[in-house]
């Protein structure tokens, strides 16, 4: 698969109170295979990760939103957790940077609570995914299918629930960053 995956770039948007693992692991994976991994948040300060039930570690921003291109990436990465989604789904540039990975047919992979800024840029209507059980409903509401699995994959686009889940969700990122461009992906 490395072949497949030389000169890739990846952008992982996330900003303050992303769940810290759901960062630091697909980041980390996509590195071990040479993958060019940008984190991408709202201001080029460094933006600090939520670890499980306190403040952890503060991240290096390498782009601020206002400077990245979509057209620069080969696939997105949203983490989750609690605060970062909620605020990123309300951020119009945050929104519009998604839907041009989805326009463009790109790989996107959303875990957690992520989904929720992919149903405010109304990218999952009859898509499946999964997500953090507490944000099924609202997925169901956007006019998705919502499956409890520790992966789903529905073309190009890459979903899991928590943490306990990041194996998974980190060999279906890499399986679809290596086939590339999806045609039906829609925004």
């Amino acid at each position: 698969m490395s072949k497949q995956l030389d000169g890739k770039r990846v952008a992982i948007l996330a900003t303050d109170g992303f769940e810290e693992s759901e960062l630091a692991v697909p980041q980390s994976t996509l590195r071990s295979y040479g993958v060019e991994v940008h984190v991408v948040a709202p201001s080029k300060d460094g933006i600090r990760a939520w670890a499980e039930t306190d403040w952890g570690d503060t991240y290096e921003v390498d782009k601020a939103l206002d400077q990245a291109q979509a057209e620069d990436y080969h696939a997105l990465v949203l983490p989750g957790g609690l605060f970062n989604p909620d605020e990123l789904r309300l951020n119009d540039q945050a929104l519009d940077f998604v839907r041009a990975f989805f326009k463009a047919g790109k790989p996107v992979a959303a875990i957690c609570h992520a989904p929720w800024i992919l149903i405010n840029a109304g990218v999952v209507e009859g898509r499946t995914l999964t997500s953090v059980p507490s944000v099924a409903q609202d997925l169901r509401n956007a006019g998705a299918t919502w499956e409890d699995q520790e992966a789903v994959v529905d073309n190009g686009l890459v979903t899991s629930r928590t943490p306990k889940d990041l194996d998974a969700f980190c060999k279906r990122l890499m399986e679809e960053l290596a086939e590339g461009r999806h045609e039906k992906q829609h925004a």
